[in-house]
């Protein structure tokens, strides 16, 4: 049986340019009361059966906590229907309600009669509610010298022991400290077991996942996808890992002709960061995917070539090509020249390319810099360029560290 029905919803709100905030102004700059009307929710159809947990993930803006609101009738679709069957308790705003000069254990009876329980039902609960905030010390306290943590705890320690038939949750799983969080999440699923249909918003798609049996993606207002969480946190992964590529490429290009510009000024000799003989110069430096792009981005396990373009300006005796990778702490991640690698280079043309292929870039999602270098074997620089080139790497993978090791897992 669907509990909540969300048919054809559809919900706008005024975004003010210039709005005055008293009669006086709004009378006499009736001009600047301008607005323009944004749709936040575009025909969004959904069905929740009694039970179930689903959760609502997708960018900020997306429409998630609107939806939240319409379901938990704190306001109303400009068009549509919803309907619900059963009791509702929403964890939208904790602590909407309390009032700071009143005592935690008087500010529990306010509340909680805001959510329809009766005195004597409140009275019965009271323990337990205290119990779960761990606020037993400062229960008799007002709650303005609470600190936010504890106002927070408070708060959702009274919203989930209202035993209702519909949780409604706005990002609050990460109430309190790290060993309250978990309280607070063994609790949802608790309430989850019994059969309380919860509706749940948050950007852990981690925690969604284990807790959840559908999740729906919202999009600039409309469902993207809804489904099996796996699926669905995976596809919603991609996205954001595929707009964070592009959105890091665009701010590159914005910053390319300052950056051509600093390099023209940092010539040999001119900077801490490039320094040589300049017999052999290195002009130019390209990182290249697989499809031979040019890019600034690229994710856990690519492959990448590292374009070195070099110009001779005297012969030398010999030629060593060299590449080093550091962390933005500055902590060197890998480097490597043709001469550890056992090639011996002794005439090169007066110009042209040398490539670095690495096969699969295992680093973990951060921002980095390239050296690159081409000196003698004796170790003589004949350009050396420190932190020459900026990329970053992205990734849906949670591992930690600086690189990702090849690896599987065995149980005999």
């Amino acid at each position: 049986m669907n509990v909540i029905e969300v048919k054809d919803v559809w919900k706008k709100y005024r975004i003010y340019h210039d709005k005055g905030s008293t009669l006086k102004e709004k009378l006499l700059f009736r001009n600047r009361n301008k607005y323009e009307e944004r749709w936040v929710l575009k025909g969004i159809n959904l069905n929740i059966q009694k039970g179930q947990t689903v959760g609502l993930i997708g960018e900020n803006g997306s429409g998630k906590s609107t939806l939240l609101k319409l379901i938990s009738r704190i306001i109303y679709p400009n068009r549509g229907e919803i309907k619900v069957r059963g009791k509702v308790s929403s964890l939208l705003e904790l602590g909407a309600g309390f009032h700071p000069d009143m005592t935690g254990r008087e500010n529990i009876y306010t509340n909680a009669s805001i959510f329809g329980l009766t005195r004597k039902e409140i009275d019965n609960k009271l323990d337990d509610i205290i119990a779960f905030s761990e606020l037993e010390d400062y229960i008799d306290n007002p709650v303005r010298i609470y600190s936010s943590g504890m106002y927070m705890r408070l708060a959702f320690s009274v919203a989930i022991n209202v035993d209702a038939d519909i949780l409604l949750i706005d990002e609050i799983l990460a109430v309190g400290d790290v060993s309250f969080q978990k309280k607070c999440f063994n609790k949802i699923k608790e309430l989850k077991n019994r059969g309380t249909t919860i509706v749940i918003v948050s950007h852990n798609t981690g925690s969604l996942e284990k807790i959840c049996n559908k999740i729906v993606w919202l999009n600039k207002g409309v469902i993207q996808l809804k489904g099996e969480p796996p699926k669905i946190i995976d596809n919603y992964l991609q996205y954001m890992k595929t707009k964070e590529e592009n959105r890091i490429e665009e701010r590159h290009k914005q910053t390319e002709n300052k950056k051509q510009t600093e390099k023209e000024n940092n010539s040999i000799g001119t900077s801490t960061k490039r320094w040589g003989s300049q017999e052999v110069e290195i002009y130019n430096v390209k990182m290249l995917d697989l499809n031979g792009n040019e890019k600034h981005c690229f994710s856990c396990g690519d492959r990448v070539t590292i374009q070195i373009y070099y110009k001779k300006h005297k012969d030398v005796e010999n030629y060593v090509f060299g590449v080093g990778i550091f962390n933005h702490e500055g902590i060197s991640c890998y480097g490597t020249n043709t001469h550890i690698d056992g090639m011996k280079i002794n005439n090169v043309k007066h110009r042209g390319v040398v490539e670095f292929k690495i096969k699969s870039l295992l680093l973990l999602p951060g921002k980095y810099l390239l050296d690159v270098a081409v000196h003698a074997e004796d170790g003589r620089a004949y350009d050396y360029q420190r932190q020459r080139y900026e990329f970053e790497v992205v990734s849906v993978l949670k591992d930690v560290g600086i690189c990702r090791l090849e690896h599987e897992w065995q149980i005999n």
